[in-house]
């Protein structure tokens, strides 16, 4: 008989789109700090078309609540929609930047 997979601890990829006022109000930054309290990886960036493009890899329930707090935003910020979805981790990266704008 196969094991079960434990869910809790299975590494997956979260890619996310955020919109609303979500440039000029630290939320990149606040993205950061919430993925780096959760040991997240991965990286925060502007898109030039307004938004906030999130790409993070970790445990289901830490990314779980990393999406929690991309729906809330920073206090001076107002996000009127998250677009998301779930993917295999890649591993390739080394902590949770901030990247530039593309």
């Amino acid at each position: 008989m196969m094991a079960e997979i434990d869910q809790t601890t299975k590494i997956l990829r979260l890619t996310a789109t955020v919109e609303g006022r979500v440039q000029g109000v630290g939320f990149r930054y606040f993205v950061q700090q919430h993925a780096q309290a959760l040991g997240l990886t991965g990286w925060v960036r502007n898109r030039w078309n307004g938004k906030v493009e999130v790409l993070a890899e970790g445990p289901r329930p830490q990314l779980e609540a990393l999406l929690g707090a991309l729906r809330q935003g920073p206090p001076a910020g107002r996000v009127l929609g998250v677009q998301f979805e779930w993917q295999p981790a890649g591993g390739e990266f080394g902590g949770f930047h901030v990247r530039q704008t593309v």
